[in-house]
């Protein structure tokens, strides 16, 4: 099938009558899918046919609007037509997925119509039919840094519009590995929903700030004031977080590689992206020659990955291998033992001045460990890293890495030193044990949030932390 597109884009809100009939077949749809996106129950598959003509139809009527899309738009049609036609098993989109690019398209505004059986990180692991309305962010600092010092072609940031239900969740990237295809493609984007990040961040930190009285520096207090601003400094983070992965002393791309090792190693990469956004943002907000709005940005970015690590990242989630949440008690724990955070009088202080010495001193650590495994074995590199967290953080009482290296089954493969990994081998401390507590009802009510959403903090008046 062919479709017809006008010479310029119109903007779709989220009461669009063809949008609304979309998400209403899509959601309908997931509900007759099982975890793999197939419908399997037969006496399903003619109310299955009907929603899916319906997406087709939908897709259609909305494409005139999406003119930079209109190849993948056109052959997310065919790939729906050919599921259905083929008996509705396991979902295979990956024609449409190759037609998709939106890294080609990074103009600030535009938007894109995405729909495929996907699984979303941090929602659900089932591959079923998601629709979602999104638009990029791409203000001009960015596009500045982008083409200068911190080049990232694949790196897409945007924000919602609309969605079907997998994204009523945690979930904040788009990401072409989650969608169901027949083989792996070679990926060539990725995209971060900048909006939920700053919704929810500002949400946090509003609470976090009232519970331990904190009293927040003019930088801080303007990002709880106004989500544009918040998510144009999430997109600075992220566009410098995203490309560390691939660069520096790697001991060969220690997080992107699928192998089973101890959750303290992923803790330690994603904790050395985020410092180097911080140590780069520090550079450039003393930049003289750099863009007058990169500069104010960056020190945007210093408060913001110092406040999301320390007050969300650190007590959200399970506390089984949650390495997102060992980084963000890391960062607190090295800042309070270099003296340069203080809870003292049950009200939390920072001694602004040397706060940046001591985060990229952090930094440094971890870099010096990633550039001396080069030259160890596996199981060196992971005593190493566990030797670097536990200088800081308490062990587990039970730990048995924390007796040391004579304890551990060192003459087996390495899967043996990750079975002996307790699920919390570095427990919360007292501070975030009662902080957690008082955080939870804030932090679960960020599911599902949006730029759109009011993120001042929902509930009763927080109450302070009592010593």
């Amino acid at each position: 099938m062919t479709i017809t597109v006008t010479t310029a884009p119109a903007r779709i809100s989220a009461d669009n009558p063809e949008w609304q009939r979309l998400k209403t077949a899509a959601t309908a749809l997931r509900g007759l899918q099982i975890q793999d996106g197939s419908v399997p129950e037969t006496a399903h598959h003619g109310a299955a046919a009907s929603h899916v003509l319906a997406i087709v139809e939908a897709v259609e009527a909305l494409a005139p609007c999406f003119p930079h899309d209109a190849r993948y738009l056109e052959l997310v049609c065919v790939d729906f037509m050919r599921w259905m036609d083929a008996g509705f098993g396991v979902p295979d989109f990956l024609d449409s997925l190759l037609a998709f690019r939106p890294q080609e398209h990074r103009e600030n505004g535009l938007q894109h119509l995405v729909v495929f059986p996907m699984y979303t990180q941090n929602g659900s692991t089932s591959r079923l039919v998601e629709a979602v309305l999104i638009e990029v962010i791409w203000p001009e600092f960015i596009a500045g840094l982008e083409a200068g010092d911190y080049s990232n072609k694949l790196f897409v940031p945007i924000r919602f519009v609309d969605f079907t239900p997998g994204y009523d969740t945690n979930s904040a990237v788009l990401f072409p590995e989650t969608v169901s295809v027949r083989e792996t493609p070679k990926f060539t984007w990725g995209a971060i929903f900048a909006d939920r990040e700053a919704a929810r961040f500002r949400r946090v930190l509003g609470a976090a700030a009232e519970i331990t009285s904190l009293e927040l520096p003019a930088g801080a207090a303007a990002l709880l004031e106004d989500q544009e601003l918040t998510e144009e400094t999430f997109v600075m983070w992220d566009l410098i977080h995203d490309r560390t992965h691939m660069r520096g002393d790697l001991p060969f791309d220690p997080f992107m590689i699928k192998q089973r090792m101890p959750y303290f190693l992923y803790s330690l990469e994603e904790l050395r992206c985020d410092l180097t956004a911080f140590r780069e943002s520090v550079r450039i907000e003393k930049d003289e020659a750099s863009d007058p709005e990169a500069r104010r940005q960056a020190k945007l970015v210093q408060y913001a990955v110092i406040f999301d690590r320390i007050f969300r990242f650190a007590i959200t989630g399970s506390r089984i291998r949650n390495y997102d949440g060992l980084g963000g008690q890391l960062l607190f724990a090295w800042l309070h033992q270099h003296r340069v955070l203080h809870w003292t009088d049950s009200r939390l202080s920072f001694d602004w001045d040397n706060v940046a010495g001591a985060v990229m001193e952090l930094g440094a650590r971890i870099e010096e460990l990633y550039w001396r495994s080069i030259d160890r074995p596996k199981t060196a590199h992971w005593l190493a890293a566990y030797e670097l967290v536990a200088g800081t953080l308490t062990p587990n009482p039970a730990s048995v890495w924390a007796k040391g290296p004579g304890a551990l089954p060192l003459d087996g493969p390495p899967r043996g030193l990750t079975d002996q990994v307790l699920d919390d081998e570095f427990p919360l401390s007292m501070f975030y044990e009662a902080l957690e507590k008082k955080m939870r009802p804030v932090i679960e009510s960020t599911a599902g949030i949006t730029g759109a959403q009011d993120p001042s903090r929902p509930g009763p008046t927080a109450k302070a932390m009592t010593a």
